[in-house]
């Protein structure tokens, strides 16, 4: 991030006093913080707010003097934040994988989401309703020429059909017990 968006973030103008830093970041974590906010980018807004901050307050002074310390502040920055990024992943590969594989960033790699969730419950209902709306309109309206249709291919479409909504069933149940386990922890 810039040192703009840092700014924007706590909807300050480029001039504040430490003052209003501190006023303004208060406001911000109060408004964002997951406890009292519960919307689902709560978290990252309170994150965003609370990196503004810690920034803008330790380089207040260097922000001010001159464009250089301006410069120095941010590559700093970036990296206090790459040496804490590095110490945390030192931490994850010394720890056993089932710990690795219970925190939050390991978690965060999920491929299943609620829009995975929602496309392929949609996906499954298409497939049973299409089959049989096909499968009627074929008894109706059989092709010249051809001989009904199979009941052992519908059965067969039917039966993929309902895999589909099974297996998106099972993703969505543990999806809600992964948000639940993930709400109480919090």
């Amino acid at each position: 991030m810039t040192l703009v968006d840092y700014y924007k973030i706590l909807d300050l103008s480029e001039n504040a006093s430490i003052e209003e830093i501190k006023i303004a970041y208060r406001k911000k974590a109060r408004l964002y913080h997951p406890d009292i906010n519960h919307a689902p980018d709560a978290k990252d807004l309170f994150i965003s707010a609370t990196e503004a901050y810690e920034f803008l307050i330790s380089n207040h002074d260097k922000i001010s003097t001159d464009e250089k310390a301006y410069h120095q502040a941010m590559d700093d920055w970036r990296k206090y934040r790459q040496d804490r990024s590095h110490r945390r992943a030192h931490a994850y590969a010394r720890a056993s994988f089932r710990t690795f594989k219970g925190s939050n960033f390991y978690k965060s790699t999920k491929i299943f989401d609620v829009s995975t969730i929602i496309i392929t419950f949609a996906s499954s209902i298409m497939i049973l309703v299409f089959s049989v709306l096909g499968y009627i309109y074929r008894l109706h309206n059989p092709i010249p020429g051809l001989e009904k249709p199979s009941v052992i291919s519908f059965i067969l479409i039917l039966l993929l059909g309902l895999s589909f909504l099974a297996g998106s069933f099972i993703f969505f149940k543990a999806y809600q017990a992964s948000v639940r386990k993930h709400r109480m922890k919090h």
